[in-house]
């Protein structure tokens, strides 16, 4: 298992068995924000707001511990984007209520 199989063959129709092996690429890399930060992804694309900031808290929390030259610069930027979206609300739209009858 790889720090990378979170978003490996990621496809809509099968976000939660992909969210099921992220969960085990975080339990192996616990200390890896990385993991973290893309299983917010998934959870973010299966309308999983509350737990896609959950990790995305954690990931912050781990990439603080880390020397700045060792946080990868693209992960620093895809949490800081993801920290605001969070601060905001709702990272997905609530479903729409279906129109009345006549």
């Amino acid at each position: 298992m790889s720090r990378d199989d979170c978003l490996r063959e990621v496809t809509l129709d099968r976000l939660e068995e992909q969210i099921a092996v992220c969960d085990k690429v975080v339990a192996a890399y616990p200390d890896d924000p990385g993991p973290r930060n893309e299983r917010y992804l998934l959870h973010s694309l299966a309308g999983n707001d509350e737990q896609a900031c959950e990790d995305l808290r954690e990931a912050l929390r781990l990439a603080e511990r880390l020397p700045e030259d060792e946080l990868d610069a693209q992960l620093r930027s895809d949490l800081e984007v993801r920290r605001e979206l969070c601060a905001e609300g709702p990272l997905t739209s609530p479903p729409t209520p279906p129109a009345p009858s006549p």
